[in-house]
């Protein structure tokens, strides 16, 4: 005879159960792909609203199709971009654009409010030699406590001359998990880095992950072959 404390050891989930663990399933499945659909969709619409309002209205696609086409303002934008990218890069625009910073650089707000906003710019866009050099491990926050940093250059200027050491001094860029965006510039000798061989796309997978993903050929928990 059973009795109310008894528990029904190979007792199968209900039709309610069943039916929430698909819905949840269903959710998983559907949310990341309905975000980055919206997510893409929004931004197209807004950069429509900001460039089709610039564009004559004889040349407005809607007066030729008949209907708003979602996406125009997008390819006008990015055909504009890449000209003004080709101009920049020549001798016409560089003097322009030096022309226009030095009258920017008399505008006290403007001036603060431009500087900030180009060197935003040219740290998530621009394509240039400024990255990470190699992943390390360095001792931080203190001796005998290790840390994955990113070298980045050769500290150079005041810093190097006024730091107290023998040699060469290098900038590391300490992440923090799991943003490894945010973190710490910290300044170490040479002999004090030890540099790793896996790549910077693994060794920022590690941090990530908080040490869960490591590269397959460094895995310290697999056997070596």
């Amino acid at each position: 005879m059973n009795t109310p404390f008894d528990e029904e050891p190979h007792r199968r989930p209900g039709l309610l159960s069943r039916l929430r663990a698909s819905f949840l399933t269903g959710i998983v499945v559907i949310a990341p792909v309905w975000l980055t659909i919206w997510l893409i969709w929004s931004v197209v619409g807004w950069i429509d609203s900001a460039v089709l309002p610039l564009v004559p209205q004889r040349f407005q696609p809607e007066q030729y199709v008949g209907i708003n086409l979602r996406g125009v303002g997008v390819i006008i934008f990015l055909i504009f971009t890449v000209l003004v990218g080709w101009i920049a890069k020549g001798i016409l625009g560089r003097s322009l654009i030096h022309f226009g910073e030095s009258v920017v650089d008399r505008m006290p707000v403007v001036r603060s409010v431009y500087s900030g906003i180009k060197q935003i710019s040219e740290t998530v866009f621009a394509q240039t030699e400024r990255s990470f050099e190699k992943a390390c491990l360095i001792q931080y926050p203190r001796r005998g406590i290790w840390a994955i940093g990113f070298v980045s250059t050769t500290a150079k200027g005041e810093v190097a001359e006024r730091a107290e050491t023998g040699g060469e001094l290098l900038s590391v860029f300490v992440p923090t998990t799991p943003n490894p965006t945010s973190g710490f510039l910290l300044f170490f000798p040479q002999e004090d880095v030890i540099m790793l061989d896996m790549s910077i796309e693994d060794a920022a997978k590690l941090v990530i992950s908080a040490g869960l993903v490591y590269p397959n050929d460094k895995d310290p928990s697999q056997p070596t072959e």
